[in-house]
């Protein structure tokens, strides 16, 4: 088994090796941990194309000076003119389609996040590095190119028959109208001159700049209801995360539209179960964890949406007594009925910690793999399908409504544990985010893993994530078959799936010891790797 990495002056982690040296080399010059994630957020976008995009949304946890948490919502509202009528003289009433102009309908968040991630830097932080430099990185790769690595192979794939008639995804991603094929260098030079014009003008050029009107005119071309008033309306906000607390600690996640709801109430419902935490790859742990899964599910999809439109305040779903409530509906004798469809979902999961502390658990997306599939035809920005998560049922809670945000499976976890320590960590892979979040934060804290050690065991996964369609309990084929069969004999539909699956998520996890070490792992079953120095 890999051993995690070890550093003293920064640590950065990423499912693309490139990324996570991105953010380290900022580090090095004496940039900072949000500085460092711009970095790495640029580059990320520029490598894993298949993955995320400055087309999409990102959301940021933060542990900031003298342990004070914080967050950036960088999510896009729907544009004004995205009514369920307007689908509806389409002839769409019952679902948005998952691709195409018309899936293009929420405003791309990311690179506003970029923004006021500089700004409090710059504030708070003694930030000092041009955005010039934090995107020099991403510039060069989109220029020169990247080698493509097999995940992207084997994705553009997958979907290549779903997407090439869609708007410039053939020019962009069928080079020579074929698949790449992996090692080959992939060049991406709209892409590349459009981060350079952010470079110049900043993140702001993207909402209400010369980009914003060239943005604007692109998406009127390839059929997208935003406009450029929807640009311009749009702004970051800088949010309290949501918290619990639990006997090793407190918890902190995305407010919503995110899910970060669900992966603290999974956390919340373990801390109160007993009986599960003897094996690390045992059947009362997946078991256990599934179940609170279950519960915790039920929350998220009875009011979860928009916090404009929600009924009760967030925060008010996370009190002991509600927790403990579910809880008590958990029985660890057999398993409870699952018939529910779960969201796929492509995303990426980073993090990065400075020498003095500050920590940023970081999460990009265009949701489905390559998003709309539509790639604007001059600025090469590939366009998230976020929009199709809403209903057009109008009694649905995410129910379709202008300047609305979509549901999130997006979310970034930290951790302020009890030893004084500070943990980030993630996943990437819809509805699979907040299982593989509880599963690798058990292990590390209640089966004393190192972080490799807990992100390279088997995993699971309950549902759907990219590029599966059932929604049956999937495990790794390397849980042992006594694992397998006390599964099935609690009632679990379970389904195996590769030793190595990239269908349960690419995880990852930072520790800043209390003594200062910083402590990294990455998933293999991504292109990943932790930098540090």
């Amino acid at each position: 088994m890999t051993q995690s990495v070890f550093g003293m002056r920064g640590i950065a982690v990423a499912p693309h090796s490139l990324a996570a040296e991105s953010a380290v080399s900022v580090l090095r010059e004496g940039g900072n941990a949000l500085e460092a994630m711009i970095a790495s957020a640029a580059t990320i976008a520029v490598v894993y194309p298949h993955m995320n995009s400055i087309g999409g949304d990102g959301f940021w946890v933060i542990n900031g000076p003298n342990n004070r948490p914080g967050g950036i919502d960088a999510s896009g509202r729907s544009a004004q003119a995205a009514s369920r009528d307007w689908y509806a003289a389409r002839g769409l009433t019952q679902n948005i389609p998952f691709r195409g102009g018309v899936a293009a309908l929420t405003v791309a968040g990311t690179i506003s996040g970029w923004g006021a991630a500089q700004q409090l830097s710059k504030r708070h932080l003694n930030g000092k590095l041009p955005l010039s430099r934090l995107l020099a990185d991403a510039i060069y790769f989109a220029n020169q190119g990247i080698a493509v690595t097999q995940s992207q192979a084997a994705c553009t794939a997958l979907k290549r028959s779903e997407l090439q008639a869609q708007h410039g995804f053939a020019s962009t991603f069928l080079p020579d109208g074929q698949v790449p094929i992996q090692a080959s260098i992939f060049k991406q030079p709209k892409l590349a001159a459009t981060l350079t014009l952010i470079a110049k003008e900043g993140c702001d050029t993207f909402y209400r700049g010369k980009l914003a009107k060239m943005l604007a005119a692109e998406l009127t071309q390839v059929g997208s209801p935003l406009t450029l008033a929807d640009l311009k309306a749009h702004q970051a906000k800088l949010v309290d995360p949501l918290h619990t607390a639990i006997g090793h600690g407190r918890l902190f996640n995305m407010v919503p539209p995110s899910q970060g709801l669900l992966s603290l109430l999974i956390l919340g419902i373990m801390d109160r179960i007993q009986g599960w935490d003897h094996d690390p790859e045992g059947a009362a742990f997946v078991h256990a964890q599934v179940e609170a899964t279950k519960l915790a599910f039920s929350i998220r999809d009875q009011y979860l949406t928009d916090p404009a439109f929600m009924s009760i305040a967030p925060q008010d779903l996370l009190t002991p007594a509600r927790i403990d409530a579910l809880a008590a509906r958990l029985d660890t004798t057999r398993a409870a009925a699952w018939g529910q469809k779960t969201s796929p979902g492509d995303t990426v999961w980073m993090g990065a910690i400075d020498q003095s502390g500050i920590a940023v658990s970081f999460i990009q997306s265009i949701y489905h793999e390559f998003g709309s599939g539509v790639v604007l035809p001059t600025s090469g920005v590939n366009w998230q399908n976020r929009g199709c998560s809403f209903s057009l049922n109008p009694t649905h809670i995410n129910t379709l409504e202008p300047g609305k945000k979509p549901f999130h499976t997006l979310n970034p976890a930290l951790a302020q544990r009890s030893d004084g320590s500070v943990m980030v960590y993630g996943a990437m892979g819809g509805d699979g985010q907040p299982q593989t979040q509880a599963t690798i934060f058990n292990r590390v804290t209640r089966f004393g893993d190192h972080p490799q050690q807990a992100i390279e065991r088997p995993r699971w996964l309950l549902g759907r994530t990219w590029g599966q369609s059932s929604d049956s309990l999937k495990l790794e084929s390397r849980f042992s078959a006594n694992t397998i069969d006390q599964l099935r004999l609690l009632g679990h539909e379970v389904e195996t799936i590769g030793a190595w699956d990239e269908g349960v998520g690419h995880a990852g996890m930072l520790l800043r010891h209390a003594n200062g070490v910083l402590e990294g792992g990455f998933d293999p079953r991504s292109n990943g790797a932790v930098a540090s120095f």
